[in-house]
């Protein structure tokens, strides 16, 4: 029988998946077989030929668990499986046999066992498996993941262990994420004060790290459904800055700094020389992370044979104003890939320094 957590939150993107990823990474330096469970699955991928939550997916690539994956992923939620169950054509009481049989597998194979909860822990129910409900099947202890503030973190936790309650699932830990460096300690000393009389351990998450919430290139790609051209190499690379090519040639240049993607329309036939001149100059290549071209004026030929030959990474599009791209770019909530080697590596380094463990495996396993 493993050894078990189940990572719940109040809400989504409160960083369930990078819990996860920390602390698969930090049990395997404890136990030899450690394994992942995403029992209900909203978010569907197709990897090995079969269907499976995306989360599911990222953790068989990145940690080798491909051989469990249909276990891993039992039930996915697809975009009609809402009305189905609600006419009558899934049974819900299936779904549920599905993830203890799912379950039961896995519990024998591994030593210890990550489970990860979706969205809120309200987040099923219509499908009769909210996470609440989950937890109590698997009989399995939840370290509730939160954002990072005071009165919003207080208010969400007693929200949402309302229903674990009412299941009669236990809490033994919140975990404040996303946390602002500089408040970090006097955040975390708030919420145990206020909180001081639950029956649960407030554990410090990790600080709000711009790298990990910022897109790569090859995000940027995926959200806006266009080619990388020139240099694919250079798709895992992060951009730190969206910077729109409307000043002068020289104040574009100017304004660069570290790990910028440019917009810049197709008829500014001399910044798009001069940008991806300056690419091919190792100071500047540092600043530039790659060129992003709207516009229905078509690329001078001269410019693009320049553009070709400096190996600046580009996306060109006639679909969508500049205005568009940035809305899309910066609304965008960026969620981890198994290609993001760069994130993933600074997740366990991370983890390694903010989490105890020993300790957290203590308060959910005793």
């Amino acid at each position: 029988m493993a050894r078990k957590i189940f990572i719940a939150a109040t809400d989504q993107n409160c960083g369930k998946t990078t819990a996860s990823l920390s602390l698969i990474h930090l049990a395997q330096k404890k136990y030899p077989r450690v394994g992942f469970f995403k029992p209900l699955g909203p978010k569907p991928t197709e990897m090995k030929g079969i269907s499976v939550d995306k989360d599911a997916a990222l953790m068989a690539r990145v940690f080798g668990l491909g051989r469990y994956l249909r276990h891993m992923s039992p039930v996915v939620i697809h975009p009609d499986s809402t009305r189905k169950v609600l006419r009558g054509e899934i049974d819900p009481k299936h779904l549920e046999e599905l993830v203890m049989a799912s379950f039961a597998v896995l519990d024998k194979k591994f030593d210890y066992l990550i489970i990860e909860g979706s969205g809120h822990p309200g987040v099923g129910s219509v499908v009769n498996l909210s996470n609440a409900k989950i937890a109590r099947l698997l009989d399995a202890k939840v370290l509730l993941i939160t954002g990072g503030g005071i009165g919003n973190v207080i208010d969400g936790v007693h929200l949402n262990k309302a229903l674990f309650d009412k299941e009669g699932v236990e809490v033994r830990a919140i975990m404040p994420n996303k946390l602002i460096p500089e408040k970090r300690d006097s955040t975390l000393e708030f919420l145990r004060q206020a909180l001081g009389q639950e029956p649960f351990q407030v554990l410090g998450g990790f600080n709000y790290q711009p790298v990990l919430a910022n897109p790569t290139l090859e995000r940027v790609a995926k959200i806006l459904d266009l080619e990388i051209h020139s240099n694919r190499r250079e798709a895992g690379r992060i951009i730190n800055h969206l910077q729109i090519g409307a000043p002068s040639t020289q104040r574009v240049t100017e304004l660069l700094r570290d790990s910028t993607l440019v917009i810049v329309t197709s008829s500014r036939d001399e910044l798009l020389v001069t940008l991806a001149n300056m690419y091919q100059i190792p100071e500047y290549r540092q600043k530039l992370v790659g060129l992003l071209i709207p516009g229905v004026h078509k690329i001078s030929a001269i410019t693009q044979q320049i553009l070709d030959r400096s190996k600046v990474p580009y996306l060109r599009t006639n679909r969508h104003t500049t205005g568009q791209l940035y809305r899309t770019i910066t609304e965008d909530v960026y969620k981890l890939m198994a290609e993001d080697k760069e994130k993933i590596d600074l997740v366990r380094k991370l983890s390694e320094t903010r989490f105890d463990f020993d300790a957290l495996d203590h308060i959910f396993n005793d």
